[in-house]
């Protein structure tokens, strides 16, 4: 799940980043309207987590120019305003869900998980491929029944490629379901973290296995 995080509260901004990560998910942060106008235009989010108050103008404002250019990414508004009428002007203006400051993680991590429930944002629950299960609901992988533990980057590569199996995914398309636009990534992170999983779905006779074009990207696929 790849997020946009636009607050430009660096503390609440890191603790954010540092809890959703917790749960898998890249995180993008903008800390302004421009910022965030520009990576709602170059990237495909899951979910934008939008702070109302930004040093070049109200962080609503960006709703409607992204719902213009086609772009449904469920927004949840993140405010200190807490009055009636500034939540019915945020919903009005195409945000799907609004969360008043101060709030508890728990809450917004149940506010994200309704809005990617909705019917455009509904996903497969299991994944399943040779012997192995990944639960995406509980971020666990199976083999045979047995959990399969691994740390966030190998797991969320896994996902990428799991749901594409038998079929190439881009080192572009692994990039960016992996790293976060500002992760200090070296050149070879991406081919270390697929090496290790590869090993340990041998190790693990997942029945599956990770190919690799040099250069242009790797597949899983099933074996026998």
């Amino acid at each position: 799940m790849r997020i946009l995080l636009v607050e430009d509260e660096p503390e609440l901004a890191s603790a954010l980043k540092t809890a959703l990560r917790r749960y898998d998910m890249v995180v993008d942060h903008a800390a302004s309207l421009l910022e965030a106008g520009d990576f709602a235009a170059s990237e495909n989010y899951d979910a934008i987590l939008l702070d109302r108050q930004l040093p070049d103008g109200d962080g609503l404002t960006l709703v409607p120019k992204i719902r213009a250019r086609g772009n449904a990414t469920p927004v949840l508004v993140l405010t200190a305003r807490s009055d009636t009428s500034d939540k019915v002007d945020g919903l009005d203006m195409g945000a799907d869900d609004y969360l008043a400051k101060p709030f508890a993680f728990e809450e917004l991590l149940a506010r994200l998980r309704a809005l990617l429930r909705r019917p455009a944002n509904v996903q497969t629950q299991v994944i399943r491929a040779g012997d192995l299960a990944f639960d995406l609901g509980h971020r666990e992988v199976l083999v045979r029944g047995d959990p399969l533990t691994l740390p966030r980057r190998e797991l969320l590569v896994l996902e990428a490629l799991l749901r594409r199996t038998g079929r190439m995914v881009q080192r572009s398309s692994l990039m960016e379901a992996v790293f976060g636009l500002d992760d200090e990534i070296q050149s070879n992170a991406l081919d270390t973290h697929v090496s290790r999983l590869r090993r340990k779905l041998a190790e693990a006779d997942a029945k599956v296995e990770i190919n690799g074009v040099r250069g242009v990207g790797y597949l899983l696929r099933e074996i026998s």
